[in-house]
């Protein structure tokens, strides 16, 4: 399978935004790209920086225009895309959503986002309700995607479930960066731990990792922080975790990697961990912490 990455800085304009992103699938498509795989949040600048209930004016309902927009983009390419939305599921009530739509520009499936941060920068909670459709993988014509959204991807457990529910790969639409006054080691630090752990979820379920992040910088509008630096690093890798492809820090790209899925077959009989989990175990895995 052919699977297409973009990407790009974002702008505090949303139609330039969705526009671009627009041009970005149409240029992985035609360098042949079957799959597109989208940034988080994609049609708006990080609005997380700060608290403010002004933002919710930036969310939509599922279907809702976005959905109509990239739908349409999704059929005029014949591919299918992955995206991310802010979700208005009704008053009072958001979330941080994956959108994923077949080749003919209808909505496969959803992935509302299960882990929801709340750090420095990063306020999420204030916006979004932690997702309540699980961890179930979206069938498409491509494969079956286990789709989940940034700060799940440090999570074991969701990427776990969803290769046992016969996910055909491994997707992370993303936004993570570097708080600017953090060390340069300690920023190297964390967005090498951040590829380090989803190249795990690879070998770990021996199925292929698609994350993409944002990249450029982007203002703190309370001038509390000096806003995030996001670091792309948008990577894919193989079922052993091997990387096929990494974009630089601070480009805009547009990328199509070759990624063989029935390396997953081999690769699992090599090491056949779903095999060997002792599931009789685990039970201790569903309390917050044993004392």
């Amino acid at each position: 399978m052919k699977a297409g990455i973009v990407q790009r800085k974002c702008t505090d304009n949303i139609e330039q935004n969705r526009q671009r992103m627009a041009e970005g699938i149409r240029e992985a498509a035609r360098k042949g790209a079957e799959l597109v795989v989208l940034q988080e949040l994609h049609n708006s600048l990080y609005f997380c920086q700060v608290e403010s209930t002004d933002n919710f004016d930036l969310s939509e309902p599922v279907p809702g225009p976005s959905t109509e927009f990239y739908g349409a983009v999704a059929c005029e390419c014949g591919v299918v895309l992955v995206t991310s939305l802010f979700e208005r599921r009704a008053a009072g009530l958001y979330h941080n959503t994956a959108v994923v739509f077949e080749k003919d520009g209808t909505i496969a499936g959803t992935y509302r986002k299960m882990h929801i941060p709340d750090d420095p920068a990063y306020y999420e909670k204030f916006y979004f309700t932690p997702g309540d459709l699980g961890f179930h993988p979206i069938r498409t014509s491509v494969g079956r995607l286990g789709v989940q959204v940034c700060w799940d991807q440090w999570y074991p457990e969701g990427a776990r479930l969803m290769a046992l529910q016969g996910a055909d790969i491994l997707i992370y639409p993303t936004a993570i960066g570097y708080e600017s006054s953090d060390a340069p080691d300690e920023q190297e630090r964390q967005r090498q731990a951040w590829t380090t752990v989803q190249r795990g979820h690879a070998v770990a379920n021996g199925l292929p990792v698609i994350a993409v992040n944002r990249t450029g910088h982007e203002p703190d509008p309370s001038s509390q922080t000096h806003g995030i630096e996001f670091w792309g690093s948008s990577f894919v890798a193989g079922p052993q975790g091997e990387l096929l492809y990494r974009a630089p820090k601070d480009e805009e790209v547009t990328a199509v990697v070759d990624i063989d899925l029935r390396r997953s077959e081999q690769v699992r009989r090599w090491w056949p961990f779903l095999r060997d989990r002792r599931i009789e175990e685990f039970g201790g895995l569903t309390r917050r912490f044993i004392d």
